[in-house]
């Protein structure tokens, strides 16, 4: 028996044996293959230091073996721009103290040096100023023109500011520095942005000499340290990116780059699109691994490491790139903000255990550009490293968590965790509550990602499960618990219109579920993300739909990287789309409704209610006369919430426990 352990333990180790193998890197060696490439993440403090919550995020990362970490946009200026910054030596000491901190788990730092597409300088005049509008209409010119405007002598001026940079950083104790191959530098290196016809422009040898420019500093500055070089690539069939270089170009740089010492190439999608979905890519909107094609080109031509990134998910997948000599290293951004123990659990022979990102984009990427800093709706403790932490319980509990939706079982498995006794009733057969039907729509399959992950840490965790049993509060008193999570979520909402009750009114999560059958014209009254995605969903099936919305907008909460695909879908399908029209009368065969233009009638077949979601009542009175302490999460809690706001209530009444 001692052997046939020893036999499975071998094997799950070997299935892994490339991504955690080491691999030697100019004069540094990584000790295994997965890094977190550049990421923009709004934890840095406003001038562009690392402060605790910046330190807190990376060192977690390194805790949790990643062997590379990539800090995003380290600007070698003081510009505008919500990212890092070095560009003053009373910055050192915070880089210092960051790098020491990678390197007791062995891990390598790496800053990624950028350049914007503006006059830094000028722009920082007006914003001293206090000139907002003109401030404005500068930034606005100059990233539609400042490639084809900036100076000569402007860009050497840039050069001594990044050689300046370097050498803090190498003084720091950065070990490696990334050029970032997009913005600036892809800019110029770009037929697409770039229409100059002086030194750097026109010819592609004069096209990169500004990124051989920057290469050259870096070695000036810092001679021993590692060259990374980000090389975006324009994707074709269709057009995505504008900084940086289509692949025949591509392959030439990369093959120059080698030969001006640069130690390796990570290859992306390029950017300034318009759409941070492009290089970014949302659920079910490219394919997994999707820059295989091109970084198999790079990897082709050059003898140094290559890293490679764009909807890597599984261990399998990273496996299979390297072993297949697509790359050597793999990139796993949002993959780590869901789960920062993904290398260990590897190694741990705990791959099952992974917390896989479901690709929402609505903590990351959204985040960012609504100006806030980088989370993920699954992971309650991104962006609070080491102030949210599961800590083991003083007094063992027993504690009855009522749903299975997201904020039960998150509940569950921080309870378990703990140390805590669970138990858990779900009224349903299954587990997983809503996202079993926000799953259904068009490109939102990979959200059962998430209810695999949870109820297979049910399983693991063995949490005693009660599937198929509404709970009163006679079965929770029967069991006796110190604590009561109560998680019932929500239902559609309804709304008192006349006619609303008439048969072929229809309900969206129905719909969704496949407990109801529409046909023919269906009318959808509320444009929410339920109401959009019950269109899409129907549109496809070669329904006629329209979708009447008293608001100004459709699908308000959808993350704006999905957006214009489903946009696209709607006009592909031909939905008609009906903003500021509000139902008067729901009739058997129309709906009168009417807006600024007055009445109007919109014929259907079938109607569909999509117009909210209303909290599920559970009565606690007779579970508050025992004293018994009660936690409300997720939907349930006073009004509906959304996965984010389910998981993080589940985990910290949980954890309060």
């Amino acid at each position: 028996m001692t052997h046939i352990i020893y036999v499975k333990i071998f094997n799950q180790r070997r299935k892994y044996m490339n991504l955690l193998k080491p691999i030697k890197v100019g004069k540094i060696t990584l000790k295994n293959r997965i890094m977190f490439p550049p990421m923009t993440t709004g934890y840095e403090e406003r001038d562009g230091s690392i402060g605790e919550q910046s330190f807190n995020f990376y060192k977690r990362l390194a805790q949790g073996d990643v062997a590379y970490i990539v800090l995003g946009d380290v600007a070698p200026v003081n510009t505008v721009s919500p990212t890092p910054k070095l560009f003053h030596d009373g910055q050192i000491e915070a880089f210092k103290k960051l790098s020491d901190a990678l390197h007791e788990y062995d891990c390598k730092l790496g800053i990624q040096i950028f350049h914007p597409e503006y006059d830094v300088d000028a722009l920082a005049e007006l914003f001293r100023k206090g000139d907002m509008q003109a401030a404005r209409a500068k930034l606005h010119h100059d990233m539609l023109h400042y490639i084809d405007e900036v100076t000569e002598a402007q860009l050497t001026a840039i050069i001594d500011k990044i050689g300046a940079c370097v050498k803090r950083a190498a003084a720091a104790g950065v070990d490696v520095i990334e050029v970032h191959g997009d913005r600036l530098v892809g800019s110029l290196c770009s037929t697409i942005l770039n229409h100059r016809n002086d030194n750097y422009g026109g010819s592609f040898e004069n096209r990169i000499r500004f990124a051989l420019e920057v290469v050259k500093v870096i070695k000036e500055n810092a001679p021993d340290i590692c060259i990374d070089y980000k090389l975006p690539i324009i994707t074709e069939n269709p057009l995505r990116g504008k900084g940086g270089l289509k692949i025949d170009e591509a392959i030439k740089l990369a093959t120059i780059l080698e030969a001006h010492g640069v130690d390796m190439i990570h290859v992306g999608q390029a950017n300034h699109t318009g759409n941070m979905n492009d290089t970014i890519p949302a659920m079910g909107t490219q394919p997994y691994c999707f820059m295989n094609k091109y970084t198999k080109q790079i990897k082709d031509v050059v003898t140094i490491p290559v890293s490679s990134v764009g909807r890597i998910l599984t261990p399998q997948n990273g496996e299979s790139l390297i072993d297949n000599g697509i790359c050597d290293i793999i990139g796993l951004g949002r993959s780590l903000l869901a789960d920062p123990d993904y290398v260990k659990k590897l190694k741990n022979n705990e791959a099952a255990r992974i917390r896989h990102c479901m690709m929402c984009n609505k903590g990351c990427t959204d985040a960012i550009q609504n100006r806030q800093f980088l989370s993920c709706v699954l992971n309650a403790e991104n962006g609070y490293e080491y102030k949210r932490i599961i800590t083991p319980a003083a007094t063992k509990k027993k504690i009855v968590v009522v749903g299975g939706g997201p904020a039960g079982l998150e509940a569950a498995r921080v309870a378990k965790t703990k140390g805590h006794d669970v138990i858990l009733f779900e009224q349903d057969t299954r587990l997983g509550g809503q996202l079993n039907i926000a799953a259904i729509p068009p490109r939102k399959a990979e959200m059962n990602r998430a209810i695999n992950y949870l109820s297979n840490e049910m399983k693991i965790l063995n949490v005693d499960l009660r599937l198929g049993k509404k709970a009163t509060s006679t079965d929770i008193l029967n069991e006796h618990p110190d604590s009561v999570i109560i998680a019932v979520g929500a239902n559609n909402a309804s709304l008192p219109i006349p006619g609303s009750d008439l048969t072929h009114v229809l309900d969206a999560w129905k719909v969704l579920n496949y407990e109801q059958f529409p046909s023919g014209h269906v009318a959808i009254i509320g444009g929410g993300l339920v109401g959009a995605e019950t269109a899409e969903f129907l549109a496809q099936m070669g329904l006629d739909v329209t979708v009447i919305e008293m608001l100004e907008e459709i699908a308000k909460e959808e993350s704006s990287t999905v957006k214009p695909v489903m946009f696209e879908d709607f006009e592909k399908h031909q939905v008609k789309l009906l903003t500021k029209t509000k139902v008067i009368e729901i009739k058997n065969d129309c709906i009168k409704a009417a807006n600024g233009d007055g009445e109007l009638t919109i014929p259907c077949d079938y109607v569909i209610l999509a117009t909210g979601a209303k909290p599920n009542p559970f009565d606690v009175s007779e579970l508050t006369a025992h004293n018994i302490d009660i936690h409300l999460v997720g939907d349930c809690n006073e009004k509906a919430a959304d996965i984010n706001n389910a998981i993080t209530q589940g985990y910290l009444a949980a954890n309060s426990i």
